[in-house]
């Protein structure tokens, strides 16, 4: 059964995560104290050896081969390939628990779009609904060891209600030589289609929904069967073995307790018989590989591994209610509480104030940020529009421009600066009306600035330059 500890982990606190410490089910004591045990006793093994029954000579062999082994064991990348390998498996057993299929979107098309109170209709949505689910059991008996052990044969599906015997025979005369999850399936199918005839289903959209459910439930129950037969490359998982289990080999002789080699080492020396820190390297790097071993198949019988018994029952009692006790059924309507209140706020809520946005009460910035920030202003020419265009106008209007010049006030100024003006070509109001009747070619309007609009509109185009 999947160990749950959500609640006791649902507020953050001191030393919260201490009491999971001390649970045995689920735990990595149970998955690795095998293990653990036998390094312990491999490791004192060695130690008595070098201790009570080597000689000087052999002791002086046994210590050099325990610094050689010390030193090179080094060498093996244990983090890198445990947690390349870690990250992969547990991303693989997200997807297989994602990709189990649940008739809950499939049961609200089926009751929505198959329509009939009577006996006829009745019987098409829950045999619809029990085709489903049994496609759903015909695959996890192929993966799931828990499953096959409930169903060891298709006569214990029979016998649970998930199919008839009509049905059975159906399966088996069907020849195939790879897996039959698919059929009823198509059952689904077919039947569906017979409905749609039937007047049972509306029309054919509704048909298209139910058909695009079964294919999104399909494609889960396909998803599961290569999940489960396309694993991670067992070249991989052989290397992370054969590095965790050579690299803890080796720490069995090289973290022996040995004389030190140089004189001056006995100062800092200290002989122990229980290696602390190597125990709990091995718990760390032999537990991230338990980890692993129980992620990558999560469809066994280890205590994390899915409850597949449990969701097949609830799919098919859930299934089996929402097309058929909860078909049409629906509680009278009524007004609710709140009726006439047009602003109410509900009971038990929360005392704290309410979030707005994070700039909705922003305060107003200091001056001196404020003087700081650049103000990015475009230059503009002044423009006279007259009359204006009405808004509803979709015909084009042709437009006459004359410039004329506007004595500048300013004495400042070395040259006078120029405005334009807009009227619409009829009638044309400028002074030289004849010319513009007479001509062909249209005058363009050309826009001479003075110094100081060239000066502003150079700083702005450097401006822009900066900000990109």
């Amino acid at each position: 059964m999947t160990v749950s500890y959500t609640l006791e982990v649902a507020n953050a606190r001191f030393a919260g995560f201490t009491k999971l410490l001390f649970r045995w089910k689920g735990s990595i004591y149970k998955l690795l104290y095998k293990e653990f045990l036998v390094f312990c006793f491999l490791y004192s093994f060695f130690s008595v050896i070098y201790r009570c029954v080597l000689s000087e000579g052999q002791q002086e062999l046994f210590e050099r081969a325990a610094r050689h082994c010390n030193k090179f064991a080094k060498l093996i990348p244990m983090s890198f390939v445990l947690g390349f390998y870690i990250t992969q498996a547990f991303q693989r057993w997200w997807g297989q628990y994602t990709s189990f299929p649940l008739p809950d979107n499939l049961m609200m098309v089926v009751s929505g779009n198959v329509h009939g109170s009577d006996e006829r209709g009745r019987l098409l949505r829950r045999t619809l609904m029990r085709y489903a689910n049994l496609s759903s059991v015909l695959i996890l008996r192929s993966i799931s060891t828990r499953v096959h052990k409930r169903f060891p044969t298709l006569q214990h599906i029979v016998e649970a209600g998930f199919m008839t015997e009509e049905e059975l025979k159906t399966l088996d005369h069907l020849y195939s030589d790879f897996n039959k999850y698919w059929m009823p399936l198509t059952w689904f199918a077919n039947l569906a289609s017979k409905a749609r005839e039937e007047g049972r289903v509306k029309d054919d959209m509704a048909l298209k929904l139910l058909m695009d459910e079964l294919n999104n439930y399909r494609a889960k129950c396909s998803m599961l069967f290569h999940y489960d037969w396309i694993s991670i490359p067992m070249v991989y998982t052989q290397v992370v073995t054969l590095a965790v289990y050579s690299f803890f080999a080796f720490c069995l002789i090289g973290r022996q307790f040995v004389k030190p080699e140089r004189a001056d080492e006995h100062k800092v020396h200290v002989d122990l018989y229980i290696p602390v820190f190597t125990l709990l390297e091995f718990f760390f790097y032999a537990g991230w590989l338990k980890v692993g071993e129980l992620i990558i198949n999560p469809f066994g019988e280890d205590d994390d591994d899915f409850e597949t018994n449990q969701l097949i029952d609830r799919n098919i009692q859930v299934s089996m209610l929402a097309v058929d006790d909860m078909h049409q059924s629906l509680p009278p309507l009524e007004k609710d509480k709140y009726w006439t209140e047009k602003s109410f706020s509900l009971p038990f809520g929360p005392a704290k104030p309410i979030f707005m946005g994070s700039t909705y009460d922003m305060r107003t910035i200091d001056d001196e940020v404020e003087d700081s920030t650049p103000s990015y202003r475009i230059p503009m020419l002044p423009v006279n529009v007259w009359p204006p265009a009405p808004k509803k106008q979709k015909r084009s209007r042709r437009l006459c421009c004359c410039t004329k010049k506007v004595k500048s006030k300013n004495k400042t100024h070395k040259k006078d600066t120029e405005t334009i003006d807009i009227m619409p070509a009829k009638p044309c109001v400028c002074e030289q009306q004849q010319q513009c009747e007479e001509s062909v070619e249209r005058p363009q309007c050309v826009v001479t600035l003075g110094e100081a609009e060239k000066e502003q509109q150079t700083d702005y185009e450097n401006t822009n330059k900066s900000v990109a």
